[in-house]
């Protein structure tokens, strides 16, 4: 099993543009989080990038804390710091941004069919993929440093379920099992930098709205019975996409509701009876 990452593989796939704006790859054997490491570094000047790799993090980390467990060497984990000049309205919506950032880099790498269920998972083969965790920092009252962490499962073996452990609304999956040929770990990383630093500016220079038009597509939960907690309440209903601002729309009889922040915990296909299900 590959247990390091080629520095000069992953450059020598960057894109010009890509590679002119990289202020600093560093590759680790381990690491406790990508995220977290670049979180504790400077932010790279305004308009460039920096980025932490490995596949093996030992306290990976997913939204609200949560851990983000697989076996050593079975996947990719690859961060990005990126510095806005001005800070973009409504940053909360960046991570569904990187998503479809993140779904354009599979398809370069040959891995069709991914799609993205709200707010952060990545969805292959109706199992879960991989995960993005989106963070920021203030350096005054407009620049802002943004990392994004972006974790697949690449080829986790016959023990993963028990490495992950129970829970989860969503059953792993890792590209191994749904894919005729894997594409190098290296390719894959220099994709994500390519496509998520793309992501990156467009977002810094229009916001979210040329996204928002993308999002539909790739839609895992349109059309399924959901649950989703939020801090304040559960709602159940049927998932009608996203508005303009990416927040969750549910439908639910005589209303629907907008859920800014929250996880889905549960989804399946709607039934005849259910509001908004499709036909």
């Amino acid at each position: 099993m590959t247990t390091t990452l080629d520095a000069d593989g992953i450059r020598a796939a960057l894109v010009d543009v890509t590679s002119t704006q990289l202020e600093l790859l560093e590759i680790f054997d381990e690491i406790d989080s990508t995220n977290s490491y670049l979180m504790r570094q400077p932010g790279p000047r305004p308009g460039f990038f920096r980025t932490a790799a490995t596949l093996n993090q030992t306290a990976g980390r997913g939204r609200y804390g949560k851990d983000w467990h697989s076996p050593p060497g079975s996947g990719l984990c690859v961060s990005m710091a990126y510095t806005c000049a001005r800070k973009p309205e409504n940053l909360a919506a960046l991570t569904l941004a990187i998503g479809l950032g993140t779904i354009e880099a599979l398809r370069d790498c040959g891995v069709p069919g991914v799609m993205l269920k709200w707010p952060n998972d990545l969805v292959l083969c109706d199992g879960k993929l991989g995960g993005i965790l989106t963070e920021a920092q203030s350096h005054g009252r407009e620049v802002v440093s943004i990392v994004t962490g972006v974790g697949l499962n690449i080829d986790v073996g016959t023990t993963f379920d028990d490495e992950l452990g129970p829970g989860r609304a969503l059953a792993a999956v890792d590209l191994k099992s749904c894919c005729a040929e894997l594409p190098t770990r290296e390719r894959l990383t220099a994709q994500l930098m390519n496509e998520i630093y793309a992501t990156f500016a467009e977002y810094e220079a229009r916001g979210f709205a040329s996204f928002y038009r993308r999002w539909p597509d790739h839609d895992w939960l349109r059309g399924k019975r959901v649950t989703v907690e939020t801090q304040r309440q559960e709602v159940s209903g049927v998932a009608a996409g996203i508005a303009e601002d990416g927040a969750l729309l549910v439908e639910t009889p005589g209303a629907t509701h907008r859920v800014t922040s929250g996880s889905v915990v549960r989804a399946e296909p709607a039934g005849d009876d259910d509001v908004g299900a499709a036909p």
